[in-house]
């Protein structure tokens, strides 16, 4: 309700620009000298609004509540990533990704917090690597895609980097491949925990994460949440080890939303959570819960393929993908075909490179030797670029409609929404079979 601008010399921005009934300057807000005056608030005091990054839809507009929030990233730092006071923490975020909060939180600890702002490859791959060393950086929080971008520019960090004082690798954003593992432990640093996580900005942290005190399993996150009552349930709302399904929250936990703005009624906040499963928390992600405590994420629930009646997460495709150096990055739909659903799989190539049959076929091989029959793409189908949201993710939902002829509510949301001319009137998906 109020705006309080901070001039930045760098940017340009002059007080004078700023005249509105409800913005302030910061010289205006806050005077240094004095004594800060501090209010106590309720546990459930709103403390921030967090935008989805509409990789399904319309962005939700998600209400925070302060006390859960802070007690959530407190046992996350504090016990799932053994951070100290004397602790140096990186997260590569934008300020409008939930990364940027839940690092933010670790100044509760007392770590010292790195921010960084750009490209992370500017001037040169090893950007941030070289941060790590300059920095003394304990626990360096980046992506999934981050790491596989590393392997495919040939770095090898431990050839040409200390990374004394690294301990823990953070991996969020999307599902972390079993080869990225390979590649972190030979050519990163084989003593460091390696920690995959998976949450959302609807609760603003995780519902699965990494633990100091267990092994690290190739493809694998280490366990649940301390204190999330987390399960994997199959379509009858049954718990189920060792096979796909919904994962699921069954019990509150502290960083439950307050709601969504603008729903005074909650039945949108209900919807969005609670619909599938009467009072328990269903978090949109096709998961698999092994046996001895591990989980896996499969991608999200809503782009999951069904052909010939078999579920398959695009996770699944992409893992495998990503071992043909070839391929920069890919999207793979489920096409309405002939009655039942086909996969379709497009790919961004290395620069200069022309999709043929010889790449069709090794890519689908790949996926074949490493899956199931199930899995190989009918249509291989080569683009320029892949429609994202502007925290990164890959969209989808937004390429199944398009080429189906349906409209996309969430273009707003999207870092490149040109991307997505290039799948409109593909000619090869109607002849190919």
């Amino acid at each position: 309700e109020q705006l309080i601008v901070v001039p930045h010399t760098r940017s340009g921005t002059r007080p004078d620009e700023f005249h509105a009934a409800r913005v302030s300057l910061w010289d205006d807000v806050y005077q240094p000298g004095g004594e800060p005056r501090f209010t106590p608030l309720p546990f459930d005091h709103p403390l921030c609004i967090l935008y989805s990054s509409g990789t399904t839809g319309v962005p939700k507009c998600i209400v925070h509540r302060a006390g859960g929030v802070l007690l959530q990233h407190l046992k996350e730092h504090g016990l799932h990533n053994d951070l100290k006071a004397d602790d140096v923490l990186f997260y590569y975020t934008t300020c409008g990704w939930m990364m940027w909060n839940w690092l933010a939180s670790g100044l509760a600890i007392g770590a010292t917090l790195v921010l960084y702002d750009g490209s992370p490859f500017h001037p040169g791959p090893e950007r941030l690597l070289d941060l790590i060393d300059a920095e003394g950086i304990h626990a360096f929080g980046t992506s999934a895609k981050y790491l596989a971008a590393l392997e495919q520019a040939g770095l090898e960090p431990a050839a040409s980097h200390n990374l004394a004082s690294l301990r823990l690798l953070l991996s969020t954003g999307s599902p972390l491949s079993p080869h990225s593992y390979d590649y972190v432990y030979s050519k990163i640093k084989a003593d460091l925990c390696l920690a995959s996580m998976s949450g959302g900005t609807d609760i603003v942290s995780c519902f699965v994460l990494g633990n100091p005190t267990l092994p690290v399993r190739r493809g694998e996150i280490q366990c649940k949440g301390l204190g999330m009552a987390v399960e994997v349930w199959n379509e009858h709302g049954q718990p189920v080890l060792d096979e796909k399904g919904e994962l699921v929250c069954t019990r509150n936990f502290p960083s439950m939303p307050l709601g969504f703005w603008h729903d005074p009624d909650g039945s949108r906040y209900h919807d969005a959570y609670f619909s599938q499963y009467p009072g328990v928390w269903a978090q949109g992600d096709y998961a698999e819960q092994r046996t001895h405590g591990g989980l896996v994420i499969h991608g999200r629930s809503d782009a999951v393929l069904n052909p010939g009646g078999v579920r398959i997460g695009t996770a699944e495709i992409y893992r495998q993908v990503e071992k043909v150096e070839q391929v920069l990055e890919s999207v793979a739909i489920g096409q309405d075909w002939k009655g039942d659903v086909r996969v379709v799989l497009f790919v961004r190539l290395q620069d200069g490179l022309q999709l043929d049959e010889t790449l069709r076929q090794r890519i689908r091989q790949v996926i074949r030797q490493f899956t199931t029959p199930r899995h190989v793409p009918a249509v291989i189908a080569q683009v320029s670029d892949i429609p994202r949201t502007i925290s990164g993710k890959l969209v989808e939902l937004a390429v199944r409609n398009v080429v189906h002829g349906l409209p996309v509510k969430n273009t707003d949301a999207l870092a490149n929404p040109q991307a997505l001319e290039q799948f409109r009137d593909r000619l090869e998906l109607r002849e190919q079979a």
